[in-house]
């Protein structure tokens, strides 16, 4: 007997390493073992024959290497693996059907009848009573996830374990029951303190998750903080496109002028060149305008960097604006500082008065940028108009 026990052993150690894949993290020659080491101590407290301990520790070390071929149905596969492997080593036909007839027992719906049967069946979920449940369970979790089975979360496990603890399990033999049935019910009672405590950390996430949303919907600070905060990065962006454009007309005129003193106007003290210089001071006046026009655009407006305390008091000065205030002394500075920020209302005022200025600023840059363009337009269309003329007249 032990000879065939041992050579069970071996065959399913090199079956599992050449032929299980590595996502069976909970059904593997490790959870075999433990089925076995359930099996021994079942078989030790309970009254059957030589021949009966045989077939059970054959078909404990058996019963899950149908999953070396399939998840679901894998009792079949393992009554196959088991019968052929048997009939090698030459088993009577009495060993190999008590064998069977024990794998087909640990099916999770089957009801046991015979001793053998309760004994397979009870060993083969001994992990329900035992301290090592919860590591157990989770590889199980895991495993079912791997496979695509079901994804549960840590919620709907703790559900699903109690469920299977009180409406589907119960141990059959006489000493599971006494022996296990208490440790059992202890892994129970942890379960449900784990739900009680997963149900207490999602009710306070939700109270959590509706005092934030009311907080939203009912304090405007957040609405009122992003109106001020676009809409001063829309003014700066504003004010760059405006320095960008009368840089383009600086640089653009900077070049006519260049070549015009380079080109044209050495040339214009031939005689037949004469009749180009109308038209070439033309161009070079509206190009000196545009630049003088662009300059005036981006030029900085000069403040006297300095404050009263009378105009903190009376809010008649930004101090936002670092013109405003550059030429302070920082204690001073500071002071009007905190002046502004202890009153929400005078916070918001001063940041009104900041858009206003920018507004203001942002007016002045684009009514002169308009005018330069123009300027620029006009001019180019009356040099060509000259140049034209004057070739036309010669």
């Amino acid at each position: 007997m032990n000879n065939l026990i041992e050579k069970a052993d071996d065959f399913v150690l090199n079956l599992f390493k050449e032929k299980l894949p590595n996502t069976f993290i909970y059904h593997n020659y490790r959870h075999t073992q433990r089925v076995v080491k359930s099996t021994k101590e079942l078989i030790a407290n309970s009254e059957i024959n030589v021949k009966q301990e045989e077939a059970l520790l054959l078909a404990a070390w058996l019963h899950d290497t149908g999953y070396t071929r399939t998840f679901k149905g894998h009792e079949e596969e393992s009554v196959a693996i088991a019968t052929d492997f048997l009939k090698q080593n030459n088993a009577t036909p009495e060993l190999i059907e008590e064998v069977v007839s024990n794998i087909k027992a640990t099916k999770i719906d089957y009801i046991p009848e015979s001793i053998s049967e309760k004994i397979i069946k009870d060993a083969d979920s001994s992990h329900f009573a035992k301290n090592y449940f919860n590591e157990t369970s989770e590889l199980l979790r895991q495993e079912l996830e791997l496979h695509n089975i079901k994804n549960f979360t840590t919620g709907e496990w703790i559900q699903e374990n109690i469920r299977m603890f009180t409406e589907e399990h119960q141990f059959y033999t006489d000493y599971a029951i006494e022996e296990w049935g208490p440790a059992k019910e202890e892994n129970l009672l942890e379960l449900i303190e784990n739900k009680n405590k997963q149900q207490k950390k999602l009710t306070k996430e939700e109270a959590k998750a509706r005092m934030k949303a009311r907080y939203k919907n009912d304090n405007p600070e957040r609405s009122i903080q992003t109106l001020f905060r676009v809409t001063l990065r829309n003014h700066i962006k504003l004010s760059d496109i405006a320095d960008t454009k009368a840089n383009i007309l600086l640089s653009v005129n900077a070049i006519i002028i260049s070549l015009a003193l380079a080109n044209m106007i050495p040339k214009l003290d031939a005689a037949s060149n004469k009749h180009l210089l109308i038209p070439t001071l033309i161009l070079i006046l509206f190009s000196v305008a545009s630049i003088i026009l662009s300059v005036l655009s981006t030029r900085p407006q000069v403040t006297s960097g300095e404050f009263t305390k009378e105009q903190v008091k009376n809010r008649e000065v930004n101090l936002l604006f670092f013109g405003n205030s550059h030429k302070m002394p920082f204690e001073q500075f500071k002071w009007g500082m905190k002046e502004i920020i202890k009153d929400k209302d005078y916070v918001y005022e001063s940041l009104m008065l900041d858009l206003h200025l920018l507004g203001k600023v942002l007016h002045r840059k684009y009514k002169i940028l308009r005018i330069t363009y123009t300027v620029f337009m006009i001019g180019i269309i009356i040099s060509v108009i000259a140049f034209v003329g004057a070739f036309y007249l010669m």
